[in-house]
């Protein structure tokens, strides 16, 4: 395992920002809220590669985040080169994170040959076990070429680590357990990406899709087997068992991309799992699982969130509201501009089994210009952190963090 640590840190403080916000529960009037953004902290950032597919993950234990990214030679898929890592520390005293100089290269979250993407981390609370997940695809072999060629070439794989991530475990490839046959039937195939679940039952949830092939059956010509003849299907890897064991969930009727998912609970205790998930069709596609990610059976409507352009990642976390009776939450974090990656919006639901509980405008921006792909996470109650694809000039310059708060007013 490679690492490039020095004693240096780099601090991330939190100061207040005046922020546009609207009322979720009356669309139509708009007010300056207050809201606490941090200063943004350049986390993966190089002139000479490219760092993307931002992933977070925050252990409390050890007050410690772990940002995850993947390293390319440049900004395309087939460029990608292996999974990085860095720490953060959160510091009481100095109401501050503090950042471990330089990243760490995960050699062991890797296959001969393959290059290491959507990494996809969840955290078994009972064991104290971090898990990683990521596909592994062979060098060379785009996702384009998976799709031409009708098959899928990606390993469904993971490391784990015992010490919040100092010390990682050998790769393990799930593809032939878990998948099986069924692999023959995809083309691509990738988990998240972004954080995983752990239900309150301990049940572990790692959001993942794949492609089929939905052209005319007859249809073997070079100019069908392009995308617009694959249909991506999002599905739930599940572990009851701390993780020695994983099982896949049944693949969704309707086109799901890129996805996260989140537990909701509602007021008699009752567990959903909800699917948010990039789509080509100009809004977000958005369902429920009643039986912990099996099947999602329920997809919800209206379609309120919309879609940037061809589609892009975004992130969705429940949180539990702190009132009585505790209620859960939903945010959701995406560019706000239904034509281009700007302008990363922040989104609240108060009703979160109801799509139309979403509002018309984001409650804040987190990043005004150019920004992409992003992860959430609550460090502790009402506090919120971000892992986000942004810069100045182009969406993919730089992943930066940064820490934020819901004002009181909107809670």
């Amino acid at each position: 395992m490679g690492n490039n640590t020095s004693s240096e840190s780099n601090l991330i403080p939190l100061k207040s920002n005046l922020t546009h916000l609207e009322d979720n529960s009356n669309s139509s009037r708009q007010q300056q809220k207050t809201a606490t953004l941090s200063n943004q902290e350049p986390v993966f950032t190089s002139k000479q590669v490219t760092y993307r597919i931002p992933a977070l993950i925050y252990i409390s234990e050890d007050q410690t985040y772990l940002a995850f990214a993947e390293k390319r030679k440049t900004k395309e898929d087939i460029d990608a080169d292996m999974l990085v890592m860095r720490r953060g520390s959160w510091k009481d005293d100095k109401n501050e994170v503090e950042w471990v100089s330089g990243h760490q290269l995960l050699t062991s979250a890797c296959l001969p040959n393959h290059r290491s993407m959507n990494p996809c981390p969840v955290y078994e609370k009972d064991s104290k076990t971090l898990f990683l997940f990521f596909v592994c695809v062979p060098n060379g072999v785009s996702e384009y070429e998976q799709i031409r060629t009708n098959k899928s070439q990606g390993r469904l794989c993971y490391v784990t680590s015992k010490d919040a991530g100092k010390t990682w475990s050998h790769t393990t490839d799930l593809t032939a357990d878990v998948i099986g046959e069924q692999v023959k039937d995809w083309a691509p195939l990738a988990v998240g990406p972004g954080h995983g679940v752990q239900m309150k039952s301990g049940r572990l949830i790692i959001p993942a899709y794949a492609y089929r092939y939905t052209g005319k059956p007859d249809c073997t010509s070079c100019c069908c087997l392009s995308f617009c003849c694959f249909t991506p299907y999002a599905f739930a890897l599940y572990s009851d068992d701390k993780g020695r064991t994983w099982k896949a969930g049944k693949q969704m009727d309707v086109e799901s991309c890129e996805c996260q998912m989140a537990e909701i609970i509602d007021d008699k205790g009752t567990s959903t799992l909800y699917c948010n998930a990039r789509t080509r069709l100009g809004y977000r596609m958005e369902a429920l699982s009643y039986n912990s990610g099996e099947v999602f059976d329920n997809v919800l409507t209206p379609n309120k969130l919309i879609e940037t352009a061809k589609g892009c990642q975004g992130s969705v976390l429940s949180f539990v509201e702190q009132s009585s009776p505790l209620k859960t939450w939903l945010l959701y974090s995406h560019p706000s501009d239904p034509k281009m990656r700007v302008n990363l919006g922040l989104y609240l639901n108060k009703s979160p089994l109801d799509s139309s509980g979403w509002s018309e405008e984001p409650l804040l921006i987190l990043h005004h210009g150019p920004s992409a792909y992003s992860d959430l996470v609550e460090y502790e109650p009402g506090h919120f952190a971000c892992l986000l694809e942004c810069r100045k000039e182009h969406e993919n310059e730089e992943i930066a963090f940064l820490l934020f708060e819901l004002p009181e007013k909107k809670m």
